[in-house]
């Protein structure tokens, strides 16, 4: 009998966010864990094959191998690009607050 690893894959939505506790076999892999931990059923929206995935704020290939108390989250595609929205934003002449609203420079 192989021992057990309990780990937490993670997702969430603006409207709705969920944290599922798993129980896996020792060793076994993050994407292995993402596909049977049934949170699509949650969320099907979620391609489990493809979708992105880390181990505490830090994206990790398909084959990482899980340690206890690991939590998996899996993430969404950005909806824009970080980078381009800053572009935009200078080109009008806006900077942000720290707390990140726009303010005008005048």
């Amino acid at each position: 009998m192989k021992d057990k690893t309990l780990i937490e894959i993670a997702y969430a939505t603006p409207q709705k966010q969920l944290i599922l506790e798993h129980e896996i076999e020792a060793g076994s892999l993050a994407r292995e864990a993402v596909r049977s931990c049934g949170i699509g059923q949650h969320f099907p929206e979620i391609d489990l094959e493809s979708c992105d995935i880390g181990v505490f704020g830090k994206t990790v290939a398909d084959d990482y191998a899980l340690n206890d108390g690991d939590r998996i989250e899996i993430y969404r595609p950005l909806i824009a690009d970080p980078k381009e929205v800053r572009r935009q934003r200078a080109a009008r002449g806006l900077r942000m607050k720290k707390e990140g609203g726009a303010i005008n420079p005048d």
